[in-house]
């Protein structure tokens, strides 16, 4: 699909968007297969809920440069705002490697894991093991991030997936080839093959958008274009780079309450499981925002079409999860494919049901947030998300102290509201932008 001054068709929203989804469930399937290889290996539970530990704080120690992505599609126009951009990546992706480096000294680690979350000592001792090993996971993510956002606005989302089977093959060959040969825990094997997946992913993504990137150098910006200076940049990604912090620090702020709920052991353990199936349909539709962005950015007279394909994955993705909760695909995901014993699957069943309905809704708010990108109204997805975050924390603090819910359960409730506070919120301001910018 080129660039054009009329209408996107959904053919061509769906052969632009098609790559990138693809893209997002390669990625998702990293969850699942690496949670499959450590069920199949000795002290399934510990290295579990050491392995869900670890990735919840790498995922921490990423959300600041997540947003890099939609930044670089939405402000990458031209030489000089590639280069202002570059450099803005670069040193962010250096201050959140720094950031995890310094988390991981035994006075700062103790306090947080052991003292504040009150994690297992066998657990906790095997997470730090493992952080270390996804020391280069944020650094690496920012920068991948940066030049997959160039090769969007460039339309060229076939080299993004591209870039991610690679990944997804190192990442496999990795985990594999220890699983087979060495005697190293779960725990260090699944973030060993992690790391070492989107190291080489950032490489080939790099190498794969030279080309756009140098007709972004050729490229002289428009004596009219609002060129972005650094200040401009650090103002547009500031709310952006909040979100995702926010967002995810949701995850170790739920396994501080897991750690302490009824079945506390098999409750981390079932979460990671739970999570990285919840995240095959929501890669979906987190992997339609920068297509959004770009359309939308593109052209005013797209919206009706973007909007509509919105609705659409927002249906396929809730009722494809939905069919799997309701069902005996539930069991046999559990069981079969994630290598959970009988007793855990049927633990893990009544919270993934609860979240059947998430990915519907991720699609929806990834719509939202599209609408004010593009518009630059960035502060209001912020907003948004910290009223989500703050949702899950009250209603697992309520859980804990008056119900009879066992951790994942809660958690899973706690996710589902948080979520539809979140998507309530960011409506008013998505359709005052909607009135204004597509219907006069």
């Amino acid at each position: 699909m080129t660039t054009s001054p009329q209408p996107a068709t959904y053919p061509q929203i769906f052969r632009f968007w098609l790559p990138l989804a693809a893209t997002w469930l390669m990625m998702a399937v990293e969850g699942p297969f690496i949670a499959a290889i450590i069920a199949r290996m000795g002290a399934e539970a510990v290295n579990l809920a050491a392995y869900g530990v670890a990735f919840a704080f790498a995922l921490i120690a990423e959300a600041p440069v997540i947003m890099l992505l939609s930044s670089a599609t939405a402000l990458c126009k031209d030489r000089i705002s590639y280069r202002r951009l570059r450099h803005f990546s670069i040193a962010l992706s250096l201050a959140v490697t720094l950031a995890l480096a310094l988390f991981l000294f035994p006075p700062v680690y103790d306090l947080v894991v052991r003292s504040i979350i009150g994690l297992p000592t066998e657990v906790a001792d095997l997470t730090r093991a493992a952080l270390f090993v996804l020391l280069p996971w944020p650094g690496a993510i920012g920068l991948r991030r940066f030049y997959q956002g160039v090769l969007i606005a460039d339309h060229n989302t076939r080299l993004v997936a591209l870039a991610t089977i690679f990944r997804i093959s190192f990442m496999g060959a990795t985990a594999v080839f220890c699983y087979l040969t060495t005697s190293i825990s779960g725990a260090i094997i699944g973030a060993l093959a992690l790391s070492s997946g989107v190291v080489a992913e950032t490489l080939m993504t790099r190498v794969l958008a030279h080309k756009a990137v140098t007709a972004l150098l050729a490229k002289d910006p428009q004596p009219e274009a609002n060129i972005p200076s650094y200040r401009d940049i650090w103002d547009h990604y500031l709310p952006l780079a909040l979100t995702p912090l926010i967002g995810l620090s949701v995850h170790p702020m739920v396994t501080f309450f897991l750690s302490r709920a009824p079945n506390p052991v098999e409750s981390l353990a079932v979460m990671p499981v739970i999570y990285g199936l919840t995240f095959v349909f929501r890669a979906v539709g987190l992997s339609y925002q920068e297509i959004a962005i770009a359309l939308l950015g593109e052209n005013r007279d797209n919206y009706p079409k973007v909007r509509n394909f919105a609705v659409m994955l927002a249906i396929a993705t809730g009722g494809g999860l939905t069919l799997i909760a309701m069902t005996p695909l539930n069991r046999i995901w559990f069981e079969g494919v994630s290598g959970l014993t009988p007793v855990l699957a049927a633990f893990a069943v009544p919270p993934l049901q609860i979240m059947a309905l998430f990915p519907a809704l991720t699609v929806l708010i990834c719509f939202q947030r599209s609408i004010l990108i593009v518009t630059r109204l960035t502060r209001p997805v912020s907003i948004a998300t910290a009223v989500e975050a703050s949702v899950i924390f009250l209603l697992m603090f309520v859980a804990l102290l008056y119900l009879p819910l066992t951790g994942a359960t809660a958690a899973a409730v706690a996710y589902i509201i948080g979520r539809l506070a979140a998507v309530i919120l960011l409506q008013r301001p998505v359709g005052r932008k909607i009135r204004k910018e597509y219907h006069g």
